[in-house]
């Protein structure tokens, strides 16, 4: 598919950082994703949307490239050959059974940062989330919105190219949402390419540039955020968006 233009900071014909071509899904007999023609260009901030079981999870962790698909994945590669680096953050973030400090220090490990490094990645990522104060703290005691707050310290503090966010703000009280919709709109303004999947449709239209909306696995509609909610839609999305599907 060519690139949509007007597309915030993206021009046209610009290289996508994350091309399916005819990519699906099946797990078992069931098909859950069907082929699917979708790029992902640096910058965007892309909003999964559809009803329980359409897709969106399972799009955003093909995306990510976590599960067997059928058809074409390909990721654009720098001069050096390198893909563009890339976080998730799940819905129910893990967290190890150890201090907030050291669940940082294992993930900047883990991404390859070299020790040296890491105390003051660790120390910014922290309080750039506003949680420095809970360093020495058990992570698995903290709140449910300081979780996510942390597990979004851990994405930032390895400074991924592509951010992944799987219904970021479920289950979070409007102050906790508030704050993590703060961070991932600061993330976004730094040049992280943000995809998320997410039922808040108000949400999509505060964070996203764009919008894909899917419906039993199949691609409907895939607009710019202001088209999407501005403009006449499929019958099924219409019905999403007025509230009887979703």
């Amino acid at each position: 598919m060519s690139p949509t233009p007007g597309r915030p900071g993206e021009p046209v014909g610009a290289t996508p950082l994350i091309r399916l071509q005819g990519a699906g899904v099946c797990f078992g007999a069931r098909t859950v994703l069907q082929a699917l023609d979708v790029e992902v260009h640096r910058g965007e901030r892309v909003a999964l949307l559809g009803s329980n079981g359409s897709g969106k999870t399972t799009l955003l962790r093909l995306l990510h490239g976590q599960v067997t698909h059928t058809g074409i994945r390909q990721v654009h590669t720098d001069a050096q050959g390198r893909e563009p680096s890339q976080a998730m953050v799940f819905q129910r973030p893990f967290l190890l059974r150890l201090s907030v400090w050291w669940n940082l220090q294992v993930a900047l490990w883990l991404a390859g940062v070299p020790r040296a490094q890491r105390p003051e990645r660790a120390r910014l990522a922290l309080n750039r989330v506003g949680l420095g104060e809970h360093a020495q703290r058990p992570a698995r005691v903290l709140s449910g919105g300081q979780q996510q707050r942390l597990a979004l310290a851990r994405a930032w503090a390895v400074r991924p190219q592509l951010l992944f966010l799987d219904e970021p703000t479920a289950s979070l009280d409007p102050a906790a949402k508030r704050d993590v919709e703060g961070l991932i709109e600061e993330f976004a303004a730094e040049g992280m390419t943000v995809i998320m999947s997410t039922h808040n449709l108000g949400q999509a239209k505060r964070l996203a540039t764009r919008v894909l909306y899917l419906e039993s696995g199949q691609l409907v509609v895939d607009r710019p955020v202001t088209g999407f909610f501005n403009e006449a839609l499929p019958e099924a999305a219409a019905q999403f968006l007025s509230g009887e599907r979703a």
